[in-house]
């Protein structure tokens, strides 16, 4: 009988596991209570498959959890994808933006230094051209100076301000009291002045009339303010017409009682006060142009 069971058991090994197969589907596992009439090694080889179905089916709980991190993942690299494409073209436009504003820059810097490059040269030129004048107006200071000698200090004086040559006539020297005439002497030191201004042909000449506080009125004029305007237009007239001096080169101004020299409360100050100043300065033709520029 057992010869005969033998050869069979395989058999019927193949047949159980076949039979058995949805019980143990390991994808589905169910836990199987062992029949007790299987062997030793039977209920070994089941216990081992039920625990090996039981090991895959955990692992694929994990497989599954794994595809799912995988899934989520993969949006995530898509999202940072995405983000560092913004990011890569927010970088590339901003590079764009700083180096167009790196070349604006640049190019100011380079104008801003052009610009003060000319302006040194002009500044050179400009001291240049000052100096000269400072030079032409100690010059011509000098030459009055001695050109004029023949004249008290009282009636008279030459002196430098502000880079300019001041001569200044009293009214003792050039005129009578509320009169525009130009008195003889006065007119010699008129003719000695001509004479040097022709000969200093770059040199402008203002002439300005100063009066006392003294109020006048006459039939010919209204005030002191009247008054000097034509004692200075009378000085101009005769440096023109008779001394040949370029009326270009002229300006007439009448400043009355309101540039006083002295106090007006004594008759030596009020004598300071009346006077006729021409101002001589180098032109400013030069540096005018210079300043456009």
């Amino acid at each position: 009988m057992k010869k005969l069971i033998y050869p069979l058991i395989p058999v019927l090994l193949i047949v159980f596991f076949n039979s058995c197969a949805p019980v143990y589907k390991c994808g589905d596992y169910i836990p199987y209570k062992t029949p007790f009439t299987w062997s030793k090694n039977l209920k070994a080889v089941v216990s081992e498959r039920d625990m090996l179905c039981e090991d895959l089916a955990t692992r694929q709980k994990e497989n599954a959890g794994l595809k799912n991190d995988i899934t989520a993942r993969d949006g995530t690299i898509k999202d940072l994808n995405g983000q560092l494409s913004s990011l890569t073209a927010l970088h590339d436009d901003l590079q764009n933006r700083y180096n167009r504003m790196l070349k604006a820059k640049s190019d100011e810097l380079d104008e801003k230094e052009r610009l003060l490059i000319e302006r040194e040269k002009t500044l050179i030129e400009m001291q240049g051209i000052i100096a000269r004048q400072d030079s032409i107006t100690r010059r011509l200071n000098s030459v009055l100076r001695n050109a004029l000698l023949g004249f008290a200090s009282d009636e008279l004086s030459v002196e430098i301000r502000n880079g300019k040559v001041y001569v200044s006539m009293s009214d003792k020297l050039l005129f009578k009291s509320g009169s525009a005439a130009v008195e003889t002497k006065g007119v010699e030191a008129l003719k000695v002045l001509g004479d040097v201004l022709n000969k200093n042909t770059d040199i402008d000449i203002l002439v300005e009339g100063h009066t006392d506080n003294v109020p006048i009125r006459t039939s010919v004029y209204r005030d002191n303010w009247d008054l000097s305007v034509a004692r200075a237009t009378s000085i101009v007239r005769i440096l023109s017409a008779d001394y040949k001096v370029d009326p270009t080169r002229l300006t007439a101004s009448g400043k009355g009682e309101y540039y006083p020299r002295a106090g007006n409360d004594t008759a030596e100050g009020r004598a300071s006060n009346r006077r006729t100043e021409i101002i001589l300065s180098p032109k400013l033709e030069e540096i005018m142009q210079l300043i456009k520029i």
